[in-house]
């Protein structure tokens, strides 16, 4: 999940400081993927998209009681809020955490990158912004990339079409999230803004809060620890460290440094997991990627 803010540069702070938030960001991003495949086998979807999201509130609710800043939206944002939380934190969660069921946690994580694809059109037809030719030539690169990945994980051993359809549904959930996080960004700050994308996806998986309670006591003590790791780190520690170093450098830069995390959950998955994905899902994957960086060429 990725979020934009207006960087602010400044000259005091070191270049190194910005890059290392930046690098730390990207590897629990993409350990996200690795421990939702891990606890696919124990822990339901919809517990584990709750319990992760307890932590994070909990996390983020504290921070901003330490530092200040805490306030409740207003009547025009809150739909935005309930809008963009429902889908980016909530739906999202749910429908990756089915994917990585199905298919790796690398093919899924190549899966994801065509959000920002889906971002540019939704812009376009929603925000009324300029759909040039390079947006759909990017889109088509980009869906037939997705196409690729599902053929060679339909055919491989690790994953299945419904797991890609799902991780598509995530990234295309995570476009609605980005969007009205663009409107909201204005008058609030990212960390608030973050916080209340949480507790909005959280109040969308209450119905599994039955689940949860009686999926507690058949997980072991590590599995637990996973999830409090997931809600903890890659959630809120992560959008701290990102917000971090957009603010204290060049956003565009930091934003195309996205690309690597399929890449490091590959080598993670590797590590951790002992899975690799096809072959043709990384020709998938940088179609993908190809596609977004084409989306943001701009026309003469």
């Amino acid at each position: 999940m990725t979020t934009t803010i207006d960087p602010t540069p400044t000259t005091t702070t070191p270049l190194w400081k910005p890059l290392v938030a930046c690098g730390v960001t990207l590897v629990l991003w993409a350990s996200a993927f690795v421990g939702i495949r891990y606890l696919g086998d124990t822990v339901p979807p919809g517990s584990l998209s709750l319990g992760r999201l307890i932590v994070m509130v909990a996390a983020l609710g504290a921070y901003l009681a330490l530092k200040g800043g805490f306030r409740l939206p207003t009547k025009k944002e809150w739909p935005l809020i309930a809008l963009g939380g429902a889908s980016w934190l909530g739906i999202y969660n749910l429908a990756l955490n089915e994917s990585e069921r199905r298919i790796d946690a690398a093919t899924a994580a190549l899966i994801i990158q065509v959000g920002p694809i889906v971002v540019a059109l939704l812009a376009g037809l929603v925000l009324k912004e300029r759909i040039h030719r390079w947006i759909l030539i990017g889109t088509g690169v980009g869906f037939a990339g997705v196409v690729l990945i599902g053929r060679a994980s339909a055919n491989g051993d690790t994953g299945d079409w419904i797991g890609v359809v799902l991780s598509l549904v995530a990234a295309l959930t995570f476009a609605v999230g980005v969007l009205s996080q663009k409107k909201l960004l204005p008058t609030m700050s990212a960390l608030l803004l973050t916080f209340w994308y949480a507790v909005a996806g959280l109040v969308v998986c209450l119905p599994w809060s039955g689940e949860l309670v009686a999926t507690i006591p058949d997980i072991s003590v590590a599995n637990l620890g996973w999830i409090v790791y997931l809600g903890l780190f890659p959630s809120a520690l992560a959008f701290v460290t990102w917000a971090y170093a957009l603010s204290h450098s060049d956003a565009g830069k930091f934003a195309q440094s996205t690309f690597l995390v399929p890449f490091i959950t590959a080598l993670m998955a590797w590590l951790v997991l002992g899975e690799v994905p096809p072959a043709l899902a990384f020709v998938g994957g940088a179609m993908c990627i190809a596609g977004v960086l084409i989306t943001r060429r701009q026309p003469r």
